[in-house]
């Protein structure tokens, strides 16, 4: 089997001990996010920076609600990935799901991998 011929990566995310397949690696843009549905009902807002990091936290913005994170801009502040609310703008680690705007508020985070 060539390199040509390998199947392509697909991105999983963990929840309760599962790996769950998202999508193909391919199918994320660098720099943008997409919602993915999970089987419990809540949604995953995945990312693909443009070094090729992956991230999933929480699609809901804790302030309005709204499943509107994986709409957000991406950007780095002291050398952290964040996303910001396309809504309020308020700033998401995507490692850790803190609010850089607000200590008191967080969002979920999910541990990503490539298989």
């Amino acid at each position: 089997m060539t390199v040509q011929d390998a199947p392509p990566l697909t991105l999983q995310i963990e929840l309760s001990g599962t790996w769950l397949p998202v999508c193909e690696v391919t199918r994320l843009t660098p720099g943008r996010g997409m919602a993915a549905l999970l089987p419990d009902g809540r949604q995953a807002a995945v990312f693909l920076d443009r070094s090729g990091t992956a991230y999933a936290i929480g699609n809901r913005d804790p302030f309005t609600g709204a499943q509107v994170l994986s709409r957000g801009l991406l950007g780095s502040a002291d050398g952290r990935p964040f996303v910001a609310s396309p809504l309020l703008k308020q700033r998401f680690d995507l490692a850790t799901g803190r609010c850089l705007d607000d200590d008191e508020v967080s969002v979920p985070v999910y541990a990503v991998r490539r298989a």
